[in-house]
């Protein structure tokens, strides 16, 4: 059936969809171009000149998708020419079908010493696709943690073979689903990215789970079922989890947004599913070939570890790594805590000056065709030209005909307007003017000259007539777009914080836990957040990943770092916490509870979390803008969030509440289904069964 992904175009309830709407058009349905020529030499508007871009344009305007082609030589282009700096430019109108890759053959075949051709604006924006090696680097670098944790090949592979499996099949099922759901070709990039991290994880926590039960003297047939009916239902709770707050994207209302979240939705549901299929299958069929030398060795000697059979004590336990850190931790909760949370608000202050919008040719990386287009035309004709505002006026009379003549003369003395065109009608009643700011659409000033305009010069112009201007064209919609995002997202966090707390509580039978839980879990989003303002709008690294200067943040990449980190914040403080919470069932003792569960686990979400980092890393090298920012503040985030907050913060403060942390209310019990995140483990099944024979014997 092959794919039939397609740009969303719909628009939040503004303004400048209003204006699209008096125009009877829609947001990218046909977009202009540009041509930019300079000459070297000779004047610009020389005989020979003119001649060649005469055919080169008339060869431009034969191609698909090609609706017009404006020369600046044609009667009424003069202001498409600058003399003194011996450029010009033609305007394409094209439709979102163009073919990038013919225009720019056919522009740049008078492309010579002496003259000088690039195409750029909103008709040609690059069309960059993910290169694909740098995400098998990051495969290749995830299979190496592996190999160091497990010491054993298969191991090491299958979590790698159950995650590319899950998200091949789900990827496949996207492009068939992509003729049924409007959805973006990016969804395929954002379902690989997520799939792959939450895929490899769950995998490693389900083999990790097996192994300790074969060496805990299980058969291969009961550690499978063991590590299914343990870790298994955590893979699936964790899964669950992360569905959950990617199909919440709902809420913020936005078709494309709402695609993207569907698509890594169904990849992360046939991540879970190969987790619980094909790898007890896999390990099956591999059985103890999946333990290292060292362990098989062990096994048939008839001896097995503590720590790796499942059954660590805390005196085992202290002669770990993982062990001796929960103890410093347990033993100074208060400083622990304290440099935890000066980390996080030192990583998490650049997130005050985050601005949400959309990058522009003037922020691509040096050299690129859209970058020298850039530089070869704001010389000339200003920074501004591809952000030209469209002011549709409505005017009914003769009266507000009149305001608006005076409004188009009062625009040229507005600071930050470069260029205004005289009013142009579309039909009766309706007319439009051109503005053209003096900065890129991506700045700063733009967005400010946009408010200015709405707020303060069209309602006095209008003032005492019946004068109706909307401000639209592409800068002012994605200015639209990200307030009102923006807007929305104080609710989305808002959903997936009672979200996380609700789950955690009937995962755990606490009020406290999932409190501390659900705040953490915040903690990391904004830590994510932080550091790609950082790294990609202050411009810190951003030229070092190939995606150009610092810029905007587009407006989808908080979502989905909010939706997605909620998910693997709840992954990691499912895994943590249930280890915990079945040693204090047992024990009753807060301190003890705490550094078994971190002890034991703090190895496997460690290394889940440097997986994580290669394999989301890896995107940051896609030559992607958007794909690079969600990559590198998830795999931060990722690092931040087990380090940091679920192996410091976390136990620290369980700590200090002590035993509090696992009240629960009465009433609260009665009414909350009982639900066992990680199922009965070895010790906790014989003491139900020793419970129910002597039941049965009495």
């Amino acid at each position: 059936m092959g794919s039939n992904f397609k740009t969303v175009a719909d628009l939040p309830n503004s303004e400048s969809a209003h204006a699209y709407a008096l125009l009877g058009t829609s947001a990218g349905s046909t977009e202009v171009g540009r041509i930019v020529w300079h000459t070297s030499g000779q004047a610009v508007d020389a005989a020979e000149v003119r001649s060649e871009v005469a055919g080169m344009l008339t060869n431009v305007a034969a191609l698909p998708g090609v609706k017009a082609v404006q020369s600046p030589y044609a009667p009424g282009g003069g202001g498409q020419l600058n003399a003194g700096q011996n450029t010009a430019y033609a305007l394409v109108t094209a439709t979102d079908d163009v073919k990038l890759d013919q225009v720019e053959k056919a522009a740049q075949s008078i492309d010579g010493s002496r003259l000088r051709v690039e195409i750029g604006g909103q008709a040609f924006a690059p069309q960059t696709k993910s290169g694909g090696i740098a995400e098998i680097v990051g495969i290749l670098a995830a299979l190496a943690v592996l190999l160091l944790m497990f010491r054993s090949v298969w191991a090491a592979a299958l979590p790698i073979v159950t995650g590319v499996a899950g998200v091949v099949v789900s990827l496949l099922l996207v492009m068939v689903g992509s003729h049924v759901v409007d959805l973006s070709s990016d969804s395929i990039t954002m379902g690989s990215l997520i799939g792959l991290g939450v895929g490899i994880d769950y995998a490693l926590f389900i083999v990790n789970r097996y192994r300790k039960a074969v060496m805990g003297g299980a058969s291969v047939t009961e550690a499978i079922v063991q590590a299914v009916t343990t870790s298994g239902r955590a893979v699936i709770f964790a899964g669950l989890t992360v569905i959950a707050a990617l199909l919440a994207i709902f809420v913020v209302g936005m078709g494309v947004l709402t695609g993207m979240g569907q698509a890594a939705a169904v990849t992360v549901l046939f991540t879970v599913l190969a987790a619980i299929t094909l790898l007890p299958a896999l390990l099956s069929v591999l059985g103890l070939r999946v333990l290292s030398k060292r362990q098989r060795r062990l096994l048939l000697a008839g001896e097995t570890s503590e720590v790796l059979s499942g059954t660590s004590t805390e005196a085992g336990l202290r002669r770990t790594p993982a062990g001796r850190w929960a103890r410093l931790v347990t033993r100074m909760p208060v400083p622990m805590a304290a440099l935890a949370l000066i980390l996080l608000a030192a990583l998490a202050v650049p997130v005050l000056s985050m601005r949400v919008g959309e990058a522009d040719a003037s922020s691509d990386p040096t050299g690129s065709a859209s970058r020298q287009y850039y530089e070869l035309m704001s010389p000339a004709f200003g920074a501004g030209i591809d952000a030209t505002l469209l002011l549709v006026a409505e005017t009914p009379d003769a009266r507000s005909t009149q305001a608006l003549d005076a409004l188009a003369n009062e625009l040229r003395s507005v600071p930050d307007v470069a260029a205004v065109s005289a009013p142009t009608p579309a039909r009766a009643g309706l007319e439009v003017i051109q503005v053209t700011p003096t900065s890129s659409a991506g700045a700063k000033a733009t967005v400010d000259l946009v408010g200015h305009l709405r707020t303060d010069v069209i309602p006095a112009a209008a003032n005492g007539s019946d004068l109706q201007v909307h401000v639209g064209g592409k800068t002012a919609t994605d200015i639209d777009i990200a307030h009102a995002l923006m807007s929305k997202l104080p609710l989305y966090l808002g959903l997936v914080a009672v979200l996380g707390f609700l789950l955690l509580a009937l995962a755990f039978r606490s009020l406290l836990l999932p409190l501390v839980g659900a705040l953490s879990n915040l903690t990391t989003i904004v830590v994510g957040l932080g550091a790609i303002t950082a790294i990609f709008q202050w411009g810190w690294a951003s030229n070092l990943l190939g995606v150009g200067d610092g810029a905007p943040i587009s407006y989808i990449v908080p979502i989905m770092i909010v939706g997605v980190m909620f998910g693997l914040s709840m992954d990691y403080q499912v895994f943590l916490v249930s280890r915990m919470h079945e040693e204090w069932t047992h024990t009753r003792d807060n301190t003890r509870a705490i550094r078994v569960g971190l002890g034991e686990t703090a190895k496997v979400i460690g290394t889940a979390a440097l997986i994580m980092l290669c394999v989301f890393s890896s995107f940051g090298f896609s030559g992607q803008r958007i794909v690079a920012c969600i990559g590198i503040g998830l795999a931060l985030a990722v690092i931040v969030d087990a380090f940091v907050v679920r192996m410091v913060l976390i136990p620290a403060l369980m700590r200090m509440i002590d035993a509090r942390v696992w009240a629960y209310p009465r009433w609260a019990d009665r009414i909350t289904p009982h639900l066992s995140v990680e199922g009965a483990g070895p010790q906790e099944q014989a003491d139900t069964d020793s419970a129910r024979v002597l039941a049965e014997a009495s």
